[in-house]
């Protein structure tokens, strides 16, 4: 039987019982207050960045791991004679890809899989989770890198943020859209594409009217659907968040629909009560 351990970043915004449950490495990203550096997940939470962001009025920098954090992270499994397959944070957004690729280089080749999930959040759960089943089976590390690259296409991701805010503090829409969209009462919905962000539509009302229309999209796709297992994420929006999975529970028929709190980084960049819905079609 194969030995492969399955590594993530915090990023995979992973509910956190199931990283002790199945044995999931998670490797933090930092965020970064000025001169104070913390570890996502570690030492800072979404609450504490709300709170340092209401006081100053800026948002924090976020930063990848460096090659040595992947090197001292993988270091033990590899002498222990595990093989390892790591689920990186899209290349697109980050370059935790790269030092990750930098660091499986110093260990003997074959022995470090590093698949680019070309997503984030918990889109990438959905792909630890396939990876975690597979390594299960005794599928080996090169098998498992494959299933997962072959599976990411189909992950479906979208977002419905609450306020342009914290988009338009971390420099992802001007001043201008920051204020007709808040005049507006514009509610952007996002989904990941080729491991970028896009906007996939704007609704104009209520967050519960964009919401819906989040909702009404994944439920048309549930023919579509691998019903294994989909995951409703949020940012201090649980509420919302418990209700979507209960209908995505009644009308899909899933197996599993897990809720998610996103960690520091999604939180710095969305803000609070953002809420997505991510599932693997078939």
């Amino acid at each position: 039987m194969a030995n492969v351990k399955i590594f993530a970043d915090s990023t995979s915004d992973l509910p956190a019982e199931w990283i002790p449950r199945y044995d999931i490495g998670i490797i933090p990203l930092y965020v970064v207050f000025g001169g104070e550096t913390f570890q996502d997940g570690v030492d800072i939470t979404p609450v504490d960045i709300y709170r340092r962001v209401e006081a100053a009025g800026s948002l924090p920098k976020t930063t990848a791991p460096s090659p040595k954090d992947f090197m001292d992270a993988f270091g033990p499994h590899i002498e222990r004679g595990q093989d390892i397959v790591y689920i990186s944070l899209s290349s697109q957004l980050s370059s935790t890809y790269q030092n990750a690729l930098i660091a499986a280089a110093e260990f003997p080749e074959g022995r470090i899989h590093v698949v680019d999930s070309l997503t984030l959040c918990s889109g990438i759960g959905l792909l630890v989770m396939k990876a975690v089943k597979a390594a299960a089976e005794g599928r080996t590390a090169g098998e498992i890198a494959a299933l997962v690259s072959a599976i990411r296409p189909r992950v479906e991701t979208q977002f419905v943020i609450d306020t342009l805010e914290y988009l338009y503090k971390g420099g992802r829409c001007s001043g201008m859209q920051n204020f007709i969209g808040s005049l507006l009462q514009i509610r952007p919905v996002l989904k990941l594409v080729d491991g970028n962000i896009i906007p996939a539509y704007k609704v104009r009302g209520r967050k519960e009217k964009a919401v819906q229309q989040m909702l009404d999209n994944a439920l048309a796709d549930r023919d579509n659907m691998d019903n294994d297992l989909i995951i409703v994420a949020h940012t201090l929006a649980e509420e919302e968040a418990l209700r979507l999975a209960a209908i995505l529970r009644e009308q899909t028929g899933a197996r599993e629909v897990a809720v998610a709190e996103a960690g520091c980084v999604i939180s710095s960049h969305c803000g609070p009560g953002t809420v997505a819905i991510m599932y693997t079609r078939q």
